[in-house]
């Protein structure tokens, strides 16, 4: 199996696809979109997406790229992140004067930030680049906010760790492909969805729900592009979409939205935890 995840090597992606398959094969790209293109290309059966964080949000970019691409999702996996402000030895908080790191892992840290004065906090492309930039450059007045295994990689120590604002930092990842990722038995939908721009359009999508006990563990929009004060809507859905309710919630709706679609029906992270933690149980 080979998997392909963005960042370079000591990203949390790359951590979050050892999670799924400790023996795959890693396939590390610079951007989301390569991501995408390495999967429907066909160098790597799946890809990992980062979709949500529990303190910083969405990543809002993958949301899109789930639309313009048909690659179905088949897994996810959520991932703690910690932290780590790692610099070349010898380096000091005090002789700091830039950090690099991804915009999601500056916002995690941003109460430690503050507590930081003249210092230039510099957005980059991923955590684990931002370390290799550190190292690679010898840059003895930056930091990278990164893992520790990207300080092992790289070269780095850490000035400060666990600098996350808080210790319940989860990041939950997408896998794509055009294949099931394995036979456990999916319990999770996620849809998009346009509705009319008319009173009690959302209500009445949201009802199809509510009226067959489908439950909705998030909900999101996002702007169509070129059609201004337009949104687009993604659900998930704690069912599978061939559940007799769930199908019947879907068939409803496609009555009335104008779009449709199924981005994927899955296994959820917690219910893939509990046949891991039961296999292992059985095998001891």
């Amino acid at each position: 199996m080979r998997i392909a995840y963005q960042g370079e090597i000591g990203a949390f992606s790359e951590a979050a696809a050892q999670k799924l398959d400790r023996d795959a094969e890693l396939l590390p790209c610079r951007s989301f979109e390569e991501v995408f293109t390495s999967v429907d290309a066909g160098p790597a059966g799946y890809g990992v997406l980062p979709i949500e964080n529990s303190i910083g949000g969405s990543i809002h970019r993958n949301y899109d790229l789930l639309v313009e691409h048909h690659l179905p999702i088949v897994a996810e996996v959520e991932l703690p992140v910690v932290h780590q402000l790692l610099a070349l030895p010898g380096a000091t908080l005090g002789n700091l004067r830039r950090i690099y790191s991804h915009p999601q892992a500056l916002a995690q840290c941003e109460r430690f930030l503050r507590t930081l004065t003249g210092v230039e906090i510099v957005a980059s492309y991923d955590t684990a680049g931002s370390a290799k930039l550190v190292s690679s450059e010898r840059l003895t007045d930056a930091a990278a906010i990164a893992s520790a295994r990207a300080g092992d990689v790289f070269g780095l120590v850490p000035l400060a760790s666990a600098i996350q604002d808080y210790d319940d930092n989860i990041t939950r990842f997408l896998v794509i492909g055009r294949r099931p990722f394995d036979k456990a038995p999916p319990d999770k939908t996620t849809v998009v969805f346009t509705l009319p721009n008319t009173p009690g359009s959302l209500f009445k999508a949201l009802s199809v729900f509510a009226l067959r006990e489908v439950d909705l563990t998030k909900l999101e929009s996002r702007p169509i592009p070129g059609r201004p004060w337009e949104y687009l809507f993604y659900v998930d859905l704690a069912s599978a979409r061939d559940e007799l309710p769930c199908a019947r919630a879907l068939g409803h709706m496609a009555e009335f939205a104008p779009m449709l679609r199924v981005l994927g029906s899955y296994t959820s992270w917690k219910t893939r935890e509990g046949l891991t933690k039961g296999i292992n149980e059985v095998a001891s």
